[in-house]
């Protein structure tokens, strides 16, 4: 398992303040924190990610962090314009499973959460990100992680040292939805939910890469013609990763998306490794099937469209669906106000 950086609750504290100028001061001086709030989370992730990139030219720009520590099929479209002013504390109080685990998609590292874990850990709620093997500041080289299971094994360490009596509630984003999958068959008891971000919500049988042959074409055709392909081991071997060139992935991934939020991953994504996407999942109705899963829809997303978003919704329908209007594929960062009120919204469901 690798680094881990654990957010913990904020005491809020309440101070009564007599005169009518110890007010406003008070008061101009939240408003200013929350104003720079954001920008300082952005300009010390950016600055993060400018380091790792000097210091891990290997590993292609890479950069992460660990950070942080309705039953019904009904569906929620939210817009982004929603107030975050700190919830009631009572509110924790109808929270069960309070931790959540945060699992990035392909290329991504733990860094991408970075708003959406300030966000969750101001109301109260513990989030966890995760670098998968290979990914973010994790030192394996991505071209010797052939299977899922390596893939996964920072979720699945993660999971296994929980105390017995704790559970979490899973986030997994794009090909971060094959690995809570993943989890899901092998620690179902240690998961109270399951959200599936834009991602790939498996069924038996199916790869992770089936989920976008609609916009990759075939695995037997990527595998022979995609120029994104790398061969670590020789153009004569079988290929261990891949990674879209930097104005595809701008179109694909982050047409929504602040330009700092795409200048911070263009100097924090690392390849992904190919092995992982190409194998079948054995998922069973008695583990798999009974798992508490939700499904949070991208409406603007060109990377997983939301035609194949809800082709998976109506083949394999979860506990929840929800979406949300003018995000791309990466909501933690052009969406993320949107996003934390759906993950409150679900971790709040009985």
């Amino acid at each position: 398992m690798g680094n881990r950086f654990i957010c913990m609750t904020k005491k809020e504290s309440k101070d009564v303040v007599g005169s009518r100028s110890k007010r406003m001061n008070s008061s101009s001086s939240r408003s200013q924190r929350k104003l720079v709030t954001e920008e300082e989370l952005h300009l010390q992730a950016l600055s993060m990610a400018l380091q790792q990139h000097q210091l891990s030219q290997r590993f292609e720009g890479s950069m992460s962090r660990r950070i942080g520590a309705s039953t019904s099929s009904r569906r929620r479209t939210l817009p982004e314009s929603l107030s975050l002013n700190k919830q009631d504390p009572e509110f924790l109080v109808n929270i069960k499973t309070k931790k959540f685990v945060l699992i990035h998609g392909e290329g991504f590292g733990a860094w991408c959460w970075y708003k959406t874990v300030a966000l969750l850990e101001e109301v109260g709620l513990q989030p966890v990100a995760l670098d998968l093997t290979g990914s973010g500041i994790d030192l394996t080289d991505s071209n010797t992680v052939t299977t899922l299971a390596e893939y996964s094994k920072p979720l699945t360490d993660y999971l296994e040292n929980l105390p017995e009596d704790e559970k979490v509630i899973l986030v997994g984003h794009s090909i971060g939805g094959a690995c809570i999958s993943y989890a899901l068959e092998h620690y179902l008891h240690k998961i109270s939910k399951a959200i599936f971000l834009c991602a790939t919500m498996m069924t038996d049988g199916q790869r992770p890469f089936d989920v976008f042959a609609d916009q990759l074409g075939s695995a037997e055709q990527f595998m022979q013609e995609s120029k994104f392909l790398i061969h670590a081991n020789g153009k004569e071997k079988p290929p261990t990763g891949f990674m879209f060139e930097k104005e595809q992935m701008k179109g694909l991934y982050f047409n929504q998306s602040p330009t700092k939020d795409v200048a911070l991953a263009m100097v924090s994504m690392r390849h992904s490794p190919i092995g992982p996407i190409m194998e079948k999942l054995c998922l069973s109705p008695d583990k798999y099937g009974t798992a508490r899963r939700f499904y949070i829809q991208t409406l603007d997303d060109r990377a997983l469209s939301p035609d194949v978003q809800e082709k998976l919704v109506r083949e394999n329908p979860p506990e929840g669906v929800f979406k949300i209007k003018g995000s791309d594929h990466c909501p933690f960062f052009s969406k993320p106000q949107s996003l934390h009120k759906i993950l409150v919204e679900i971790a709040q469901i009985p």
